[in-house]
């Protein structure tokens, strides 16, 4: 039975028994070993095994992400469901097998996973005060192609070329010989694009050897993932010319060979791109690159505005924390006065101490009215003197408060001004990548 308490929605009793249970129980923490991988548009599941719950389908689970904010991606609380604070960006992915929860199987089903549901996750159980983490890593494929570049004169060589769209996480590109050897490449150059899918092309010189079979392999250890293509280079292409009309000929059969190859890598490209559209993947038109880029820059306009209240804010943290330093730095002035006059007038009282004792003195055995007086005066002075000095060491041990104040303000100004400015650069590059959009629209 679901209850209403003044007015509090059945969201807000589970987040209060979450919590609660989060800090009065001291939770254990279970994380996996290896990540769990995917690829965009994969369904995946993420595990979480623990030991069969007492209350079989009422038991509570939290699935979530720390770093989201609503951090919950699917809450299961009593036997029902509890939406209402589910992140937006899990809407009609996120399930559990009803089924399989009284066996302690709390593993998370997440349909057509997308780039951003890379991140930590954590599966919460109250009643067993046990938190598992699994970690998702998801990444995107493309399969290379190579084209022959032309001819290095140098060596005699044949320059490939190899190139592959649409990776992520970024992939490393290696070149290899038809036995499985490394072979020696120019450097990897990688672009990652608006869709921030990356785009790595590779270039090799080759000789001539025994088989003219070489492999370019387009690898993501980290989703465990290979792409790699095969060519093959007939003998005739690393003959060296020897006279004009040589020269002529091999040039003739290599432009029509290079035409052939780029042919050849265009009817693949079209092809691929077919097969891309046909199957959902990430190639997207332009409409809808434009559209992913006016998103981008909401975000990014949404960003630099909360770091531009942020500035204001850490600039009126400054000028009020400046403002107290001078006000005790004015305090100190007063203090450092009051303690100079007092020395004044201890000096003065004791000079006077001085003089009726001198007159004590003189007058001792004297038993008249007169040197009664002189004792009380004494006895009066002497409670002065005590009493400024007190005063003094009062405002002495005011004044070394008043200092280690002034010296931790300075302290917070510092970091203040400091996170001031990382936020300023913050600001900057935001602006820079605002910029960076507008032109790619253009």
């Amino acid at each position: 039975m679901v209850l209403m308490v003044d007015g509090l929605s059945f969201k807000h009793m589970m987040v209060f028994v979450l919590l609660t249970h989060f800090y009065q129980s001291q939770m254990q923490e279970i994380s996996t070993s290896q990540p769990i991988t995917a690829l965009v548009g994969d369904d995946v599941v993420l595990p979480c095994h623990l030991e069969a719950p007492s209350g079989g389908v009422q038991v509570t689970v939290e699935w979530g992400r720390p770093d989201l904010n609503p951090r919950f991606v699917y809450v299961w609380y009593d036997g029902q469901e509890v939406l209402d604070d589910q992140n937006k960006a899990f809407e009609g992915r996120a399930s559990l097998s009803f089924d399989k929860l009284k066996h302690g199987d709390f593993s998370l089903k997440l349909s057509e996973v997308k780039y951003s549901d890379n991140g930590r996750y954590r599966c919460y159980i109250p009643e067993q005060k046990t938190e598992y983490f699994v970690e998702l890593l998801v990444g995107d494929v493309s399969s290379p192609d190579i084209i022959i570049a032309g001819l290095d004169e140098s060596s005699r060589g044949v320059m490939l070329d190899c190139k592959s769209a649409g990776w992520y996480p970024e992939p490393e590109v290696l070149w290899l010989d038809a036995e499985g050897n490394l072979l020696s490449a120019g450097p990897t150059e990688s672009v990652r694009g608006p869709d921030d899918l990356y785009t790595v092309s590779s270039r090799v010189t080759v000789e001539k050897r025994h088989s003219n079979s070489f492999t370019c392999r387009v690898q993501q250890n980290n989703i465990n993932q290979t792409r790699e293509v095969h060519i093959s280079i007939a003998d005739d292409f690393f003959v060296a010319p020897s006279n004009c009309a040589a020269s002529i000929t091999f040039s003739v059969v290599f432009c029509f060979i290079l035409i052939l190859s780029v042919s050849f890598f265009i009817w693949k490209r079209r092809q691929n791109k077919k097969m891309k559209k046909n199957s959902n993947s990430k190639n997207e038109d332009q409409s809808q690159l434009m559209k992913d880029l006016d998103k981008k820059k909401t975000k990014l306009e949404e960003e630099l505005k909360k770091s531009e209240e942020e500035q204001m804010s850490t600039k009126q943290m400054i000028d009020a924390l400046m403002e107290m330093k001078e006000e005790l730095e004015e305090q100190n002035k007063q203090l450092s006065s009051q303690k100079e006059e007092l020395e004044k007038e201890v000096e003065e009282s004791e000079e006077k101490m001085k003089l009726v004792d001198k007159d004590v003195t003189e007058k001792k055995g004297d038993q008249t009215v007169k040197v009664q007086g002189f004792f009380k005066l004494e006895k009066i002075l002497i409670e002065v003197i005590k009493k400024l000095k007190d005063k003094k060491n009062e405002i002495q041990q005011l004044q070394l408060n008043t200092e280690k104040l002034m010296m931790k303000i300075s302290d917070e100004v510092t970091m203040t001004t400091e996170r001031k400015t990382r936020i300023e650069t913050r600001m900057e590059k935001m602006k820079e990548r605002i910029e960076d959009i507008e032109r790619q629209k253009k």
